[in-house]
C-alpha cells in the first residue's frame, strides 16, 4: 500500500527535532511522498528550507487564519515569489477560522481573499481551513468561480449537506484521522457521499493522531495508514483499492511527479 499525506506540519514542534526519523518512518508505513504546510512568515521559511534535503517532500506556503492580522502587502509579495519555487504545489494554506477568532474576521477575509488571487495568477490549486465559517468562506470562494486551478477543504469535517454543496462546486476534501474517531459516525457519513476522485487523505499532523494510536503524541504521517484503513471501510473496498485511487487523485491535485 502506498499513500501520500497531503497535509503535514513538519516544521512544527517535536517533528522538526527530527525529521530524518519522521520521514524515514513515513517511508517504512508505505507513506511515500508528503507535502508539508506553512502557515505563517516564519514557517514557510522553515518549509522552504527543507525541501532539497527529501526528494519525497513537497510544499504548501500560505497563511493561516489565525495570523492574518500580522500579514502586510509586504509578507504577500514575498509569499507570491516563496509559491514559485521548485517543489512547491499548492497555495496555503489559508481559509477563515471563526471558531478562535484570533485574528478579527475582517482581516482573516482580507489575507484569505489575497492568497486566492495569488493562486489564480500562479495557477496553483488552493488548500482551504475552514472552522465555523462555512457560508463565508464559499461566498468568497464565489468570487473567484472559474479561475482557481483546484480548491481542497482539508481537515474536513462538514456536515452531508455541506458536502454535497461543495462537491456541486467541483472542490475537493481531504479527511483526516477525525475519521478514525469512535464518535465521528456524521463524518464517516459525509465521507461516504465524497468519490474516490474527489477525495484526499492527510495527517495534519503533529495534530489529530488517529485510532488506534490516538493516545501517541505527536502525530506523524506513518500513522495514516489508520485513517486509510476507516475510510476503504467506509467505502466498502479493499485498503490497497483505496490507497491507490486517493493517491491517484492527489497526484493529480497536486501535479506531482
Amino acid at each position: 500500500m502506498e499513500l501520500i499525506d497531503t497535509h503535514a506540519h513538519l516544521t512544527f514542534g517535536e517533528l522538526a527535532g527530527e525529521i530524518d526519523d519522521v520521514i524515514g518512518r513515513s517511508i517504512e508505513a508505505g507513506v511515500s511522498r508528503l507535502i508539508t504546510v506553512g502557515t505563517d512568515v516564519e514557517q514557510n521559511e522553515k518549509v522552504l528550507a527543507l525541501l532539497g534535503s527529501y526528494d519525497n517532500l513537497f510544499a504548501a506556503v500560505g497563511f493561516h487564519p489565525h495570523c492574518a492580522k500580522d500579514i502586510s502587502d509586504d509578507d504577500l509579495a514575498a509569499l507570491k515569489e516563496y509559491a514559485r519555487r521548485d517543489k512547491v504545489v499548492v497555495s496555503g494554506e489559508t481559509g477563515l477560522d471563526f471558531h478562535y477568532n484570533f485574528s478579527k474576521q475582517d482581516a482573516q477575509k482580507h489575507i484569505f481573499s489575497a492568497q486566492l488571487r495569488i493562486a489564480e495568477e500562479l495557477d496553483l490549486p488552493v488548500v482551504i481551513h475552514c472552522r465555523n465559517a462555512f457560508d463565508e468562506a464559499l461566498a468568497i470562494l464565489d468570487e473567484f468561480t472559474g479561475r482557481l486551478k483546484n480548491v481542497v477543504f482539508h481537515c474536513y469535517g462538514g456536515t452531508c449537506e455541506q458536502t454535497e454543496m461543495l462537491l456541486e462546486k467541483g472542490y475537493y476534501l481531504s479527511f483526516t484521522g477525525i475519521v478514525t474517531f469512535k464518535k465521528s459516525d456524521d463524518i464517516r457519513a459525509a465521507a461516504k457521499l465524497v468519490p474516490l476522485d474527489r477525495m484526499m487523505i492527510e495527517t495534519d499532523c503533529p495534530y489529530i493522531s488517529p485510532e488506534p494510536v490516538r493516545n501517541k503524541r505527536p502525530c506523524e504521517p506513518a500513522m495514516l495508514i489508520h485513517t486509510a484503513k476507516k475510510l476503504a471501510e467506509v467505502h466498502d473496498m479493499p485498503p490497497e483499492d483505496f490507497a491507490a485511487a486517493v493517491s491517484r487523485t492527489s497526484e493529480e491535485f497536486f501535479n506531482l511527479p
